[in-house]
């Protein structure tokens, strides 16, 4: 298996686990996974299109075209229990997939040897995680299973059923 392979494997399964997870809390999308808050699954799905948006900036330096949205999905913004605060889940789903599409369009794009080219604006803080090109892409699947977990508590706080393991 060539390193491209893997982490466009790792980004579909990435993707399918979290938009299967997400959009049964399409009715519930403010809930928190705590009593005591955390990230619930409308603001987990504006934080991956941000972060997704971002990938054009990290790798070339292009404007991230959901800026717009750093001061209520970025990384120091606190999710509230407010859905007026937020574009609808709708909007913000269609602008995850859209940009989603566009990086994995990028990086079917690429040769193994561009995975290795350093990118031109890794985030201040994650240098090593978004170094290069493939590790940028591999960074990227990780942060949205790691954000899952987030939407599976949240699922179980709103009363709904375990999730069986599955992909």
């Amino acid at each position: 298996m060539q390193t491209k392979e893997a982490i466009l494997y790792a980004l579909t399964l990435a993707d399918r686990a979290l938009l299967s997870t997400i959009d049964e809390m399409s009715d519930a999308p403010t809930t928190f996974p705590t009593p005591n808050g955390g990230c619930h699954p409308l603001w987990v799905l504006g934080h991956l299109a941000l972060v997704e948006g971002s990938m054009p900036s990290v790798l070339l330096g292009k404007p991230n075209p959901v800026i717009e949205w750093q001061p209520i999905f970025g990384d120091k913004s606190q999710p509230v229990d407010d859905r007026s605060v937020y574009p609808s889940f709708a909007e913000v789903r269609a602008k995850y997939v859209q940009l989603r599409a566009s990086n994995i369009s990028l990086l079917q794009s690429l040769t193994e040897e561009d995975l290795d080219k350093s990118t031109v604006a890794p985030p201040k803080g994650l240098e090593k995680e978004f170094d290069t090109w493939g590790r940028s892409f591999l960074t990227l699947a990780l942060h949205q299973m790691l954000h899952r977990a987030n939407v599976t508590d949240a699922r179980r706080a709103a009363g709904r059923t375990a999730l069986a393991a599955r992909n």
